[in-house]
């Protein structure tokens, strides 16, 4: 395989900070289906093995695209550390959509072919997979977006602010900050007051129960049964809204199928492999019907 791949693409995004974007794919002159992955919640695309699942797609004659929300917390120099907790705390679920919608611009708009030839690319097969929060993202993307054809979550949220109730909310707005500790840096990370307030001012465009009833495209939802951050129940109340769904279930796995970070093995492990294999099979099924 003439495996290509360009790292760190900058993007302008459309809130002051720039999108950072990796592209794999198969150098054969085919026109590919192209996979936009999502990360998650104090994620990046950079974590773990996320450049193996990568170079798994692009084995399997697809592009892969992975990228950095604008404001996860890393930065340009630094796209590994969260060096930027300011940026952190102001991100929301609205950002999070519009940077999903300028990596999708980007590849459709043709400014993705100075890194991928015209040739390599099918812009009529773009396929979203997103993992853990990336997914309740992805699955609002994939509902509102036409240019999506098909949508896998790994491991994902099935609703956004089902924690914020009662006292809870009370502190956070009375504060205007809540932090939540991150136990692989052990940095204490802010989520400012602006991220419920976003979220309560566009329930109706957030509402991902409601998405995922209404979703009439092709749906993979792909889960660990022992997920100790996102349990597996929401994987079986998504598939239990919406019988067009399919639901694989991974026997024992957890939040991120055995993957680690940082990971230094040169395979994937068993977990994160059949993961990937599954999506592969389900988008290739996609493209060629």
């Amino acid at each position: 395989m003439n495996l290509q791949q360009h790292t760190n693409i900058l993007l302008e995004g459309k809130h002051e900070k720039p999108v950072l974007v990796d592209v794999y794919y198969p150098a054969n002159q085919q026109a590919k289906a192209i996979v936009v992955f999502a990360h998650g919640f104090k994620g990046f695309k950079d974590w773990g093995a996320w450049h193996l699942v990568a170079q798994h797609f692009a084995a399997a004659n697809m592009v892969f695209v992975k990228f950095n929300f604008s404001h996860n917390g890393t930065t340009p120099n630094a796209p590994l550390d969260f060096g930027d907790l300011e940026a952190f705390g102001n991100n929301n679920f609205s950002i999070e959509l519009d940077d999903l919608d300028v990596v999708i611009d980007w590849i459709t708009s043709g400014a993705a072919q100075k890194y991928i030839p015209a040739e390599e690319l099918n812009t009529e097969q773009i396929h979203l997979i997103g993992h853990s929060r990336g997914g309740g993202i992805a699955i609002l993307k994939a509902h509102q977006d036409a240019r999506i054809k098909s949508l896998i979550t790994w491991a994902a949220v099935n609703q956004f602010g089902r924690h914020w109730a009662g006292a809870v909310v009370e502190e956070w707005k009375k504060t205007g900050v809540q932090y939540i500790r991150n136990g692989r840096t052990k940095q204490q990370m802010p989520l400012y007051w602006q991220l419920c307030e976003n979220f309560l001012a566009n329930k109706e465009k957030l509402d991902i129960p409601a998405a995922v009833r209404n979703f009439t495209k092709p749906f993979l939802i792909i889960h660990g049964t022992n997920d100790p951050a996102v349990p597996h129940k929401m994987a079986t109340d998504m598939h239990e809204w919406n019988d067009n769904t399919q639901l694989v279930s991974i026997e024992n796995g957890n939040h991120v199928f055995g993957m680690r970070h940082p990971y230094e093995e040169a395979t994937l492990p068993a977990d994160a492999q059949e993961v990937a294999a599954a999506s592969v099979r389900f988008i290739s099924k996609q493209v060629q019907s």
